[in-house]
């Protein structure tokens, strides 16, 4: 076991090589996983017109994706306490792997739904394990250089999937995209198998049935009902039945966690100011970006008639500049904090997501390019900072329940954000062709779409804006703030 006091003595951001060698190997794994997030994006068209399904049902793969992940990581916590981090981090890879291989091989949409369904059993588990283990090894005053080390891949990685995708699918079938993470995902369970060790510790804690059964139905519930609200409308029972047994449920799953004595989730995370309001941001932030990636490459093919490949690389510069920004905004954050980077970051993104709003069929494809870098930039300048800071003001003993829960409400937040913007469009284009009287013009069904995107963009864009008001309340949590703490207990 390796203390954050020998950490620091031992100095450098990671305190050892064997620490970075340890911390290499769970990036690579984290960065093939959630490069699955987005990596189908571009591919739906094709995916549809190979095993004939809908778009209502094509769009499964992707919020099914981030619903089984919203299920399965209030469950880490506990796992992360339970079980080593090496049993955890190739359990995890293994997952990952069989998934990525049935998809590849999948003769219909139901095996391949089950793929995926595998592959966010994996990515569930591995941001978690990844981000708990960094706070376990790195001391206080070098975590944003640390965490903006990760952000490289964590943020890189969905931004380049469409692109990835979209060059692929352009010239090879979309299962090439499962094949060819196939390898890598193989290589870091060798690799990992030889030289991951244990930083952590473990423990003896109780899983609580209830607990698990209500995290299940809360979450599960409030993602299945607004994935549902895109082609069955809000005024359905198979939208409201949903959400109203998911909002039930994660009351009665709030409720139970503050009662017993070892919950799946030690919601007392929520007592510290800065941690409510920086997931708050995170969760917001998540919204934004799913939404930009979902709908850009839709409006780029359907209305603007590119190619996959070039709805796809008008992503990459924006991937490119996450990358190159994320160490840069970690010793930004450990030298200045959170509260100037997040203000700048929401300006940022608030002013792209409004002219993202206006965008029309003059709109030229360098402009979104510039449009996207620039959301990418406001992006990477709030995500691991936010986070960063917020798992910054718990205690030590506080640290699996702190990842966990950002991971979660992140994950649900992009699954229901993508649902409501995608039904925001598609509702509001629906009432643009009801309402307009030009009904035998044969651009009706792009103008029907921008006007849609105008909708979901401007909805967005009060998110943010929200955000960037309560941005104004962080402030950072010193090293000497944190020691004063006393750790809660299991």
């Amino acid at each position: 076991m390796i203390t954050q006091n020998e950490t620091s003595q031992n100095g450098g951001t990671f305190g050892s090589l064997s620490n970075l060698l340890l911390v290499i190997i769970m990036i690579l794994g984290v960065f093939v996983a959630i490069l699955n997030e987005t990596l189908l994006n571009v591919a739906l068209s094709k995916i549809m017109n190979d095993i004939g399904i809908t778009p209502s049902t094509a769009q499964w793969l992707s919020t099914g994706y981030l619903l089984m992940i919203g299920v399965l990581i209030p469950v880490t916590a506990y796992l992360i306490q339970r079980f080593t981090t090496r049993t955890l981090f190739l359990g995890a890879m293994c997952l990952f792997t069989v998934g990525t291989f049935i998809a590849a091989i999948a003769p219909g949409f139901t095996t391949l739904l089950l793929g995926r369904v595998l592959q966010a059993s994996g990515t569930g588990l591995l941001f978690p394990l990844l981000t708990n283990v960094v706070f376990s090894i790195v001391p206080i005053e070098k975590r944003g250089s640390a965490m903006g080390t990760i952000g490289i891949v964590i943020t890189f990685a969905p931004a380049i999937g469409p692109t990835l995708s979209g060059i692929i699918v352009e010239h090879y079938s979309w299962r090439v995209l499962f094949y060819g993470v196939l390898p890598i995902a193989l290589f870091v369970i060798l690799f990992a198998f030889f030289k991951l060790k244990n930083v952590t510790e473990t423990t003896n804690p109780k899983i609580d049935p209830i607990s698990l059964l209500l995290s299940t139905l809360g979450f599960g519930g409030i993602v299945y009902g607004f994935s549902s609200s895109g082609t069955e409308g809000w005024s359905s029972l198979g939208v409201l039945i949903p959400i109203a047994i998911g909002v039930i449920a994660l009351v009665l799953f709030t409720w139970r966690q503050l009662t017993i004595s070892h919950p799946l989730l030690d919601l007392r995370t929520f007592k510290y100011t800065i941690f409510r309001l920086s997931t708050l941001i995170m969760m917001i932030i998540m919204m934004a970006m799913f939404s930009a990636m979902m709908l850009l490459p839709i409006f780029l093919q359907n209305a603007l008639g590119y190619s996959p490949f070039k709805a796809g690389l008008v992503m990459l510069p924006g991937g490119i500049v996450m990358g190159i920004m994320s160490p840069i905004t970690g010793r930004l954050f450990d030298k200045f904090g959170a509260k100037v980077l997040a203000l700048v970051g929401l300006g940022l993104i608030a002013i792209t997501l409004w002219q993202f709003a206006f965008i029309t069929l003059s709109t030229s494809y360098s402009t979104i390019m510039i449009f996207n870098t620039l959301l990418m930039l406001g992006i990477s300048m709030v995500m691991m900072p936010v986070m960063t800071n917020a798992l910054n003001e718990l205690p030590p003993a506080l640290y699996p329940h702190g990842t966990a829960i950002i991971s979660t409400l992140q994950q649900v937040a992009g699954a229901v954000g993508t649902a409501l913007l995608v039904s925001v469009m598609t509702n509001s284009s629906s009432r643009f062709m009801e309402n307009t009287v030009m009904k035998d013009d044969s651009t009706l069904p792009i103008l029907a779409m921008i006007a849609g995107m105008k909708s979901a963009f401007l909805l967005a864009f009060g998110l943010v804006a929200i955000a960037w008001i309560a941005s104004f309340l962080l402030k950072r949590a010193s090293s000497q703030e944190l020691n004063m703490k006393q750790p809660s207990p299991n």
